[in-house]
């Protein structure tokens, strides 16, 4: 609701107090004259609403994806009336790529070559994904979307899975070299004895 009044007035009701406005409206008062607006409160709290509304931008991010949205934008008009629509579309594979090899960067390979077919790998799957989109809705009639935010939890699952692997095999190898430390003294004992 507050939402909606402030994509369609600028201005929320009741926001402020009554000593909070006489406040905003003293600050503003010599610029709104300077402005031409009379030392009314009305002309002073009107400029202060189109200082408001030329200032502010707002970014409120929706998926448009099933019955939500349109039961939204019925409920509150503002949302599609006073608002600008920006689609975003798939990225191309360079894209993910170039994403993969940034948040891969972190993680120590023992080649760079590796790291880049591991990106390459992560955006192919990505990409593919798209096309079992498709399949799926011809199958089940149902729709199921792959989205940046998907791509960068499959490299941070990644990364996750890497670092918990890596750690297994860590502690592995000191299992290993303790077990063979301990075969090494055993064996100088036995000399040790003949």
């Amino acid at each position: 609701m507050y939402i909606n009044d402030l994509l369609a007035s600028g201005y929320i009701p009741e926001l402020f107090a009554k000593d909070e406005l006489d406040g905003l409206l003293g600050k503003v008062r010599g610029e709104a004259k300077a402005a031409g607006y009379q030392d009314t409160p009305d002309q002073l709290f009107e400029f202060f609403l189109d200082k408001a509304r030329k200032n502010l931008h707002l970014g409120i991010c929706f998926s448009p994806v099933g019955d939500a949205f349109r039961f939204r934008a019925r409920m509150f008009p503002g949302i599609i009336n006073c608002t600008t629509m920006d689609y975003f579309f798939d990225w191309p594979k360079d894209a993910l790529v170039n994403v993969a090899n940034r948040f891969l960067g972190e993680v120590e390979f023992p080649t760079e070559e590796i790291q880049e077919a591991i990106a390459q790998n992560m955006a192919t799957t990505h990409l593919s994904i798209a096309d079992a989109n498709v399949q799926f809705k011809e199958l089940e009639r149902r729709f199921n979307y792959t989205t940046p935010t998907s791509y960068l939890e499959l490299i941070n699952f990644y990364k996750s899975l890497l670092a918990k692997k890596q750690g297994a095999i860590k502690d592995q190898i000191e299992r290993l070299e303790m077990g063979l430390g301990i075969m090494q003294q055993t064996t100088e004992k036995v000399d040790g004895l003949k």
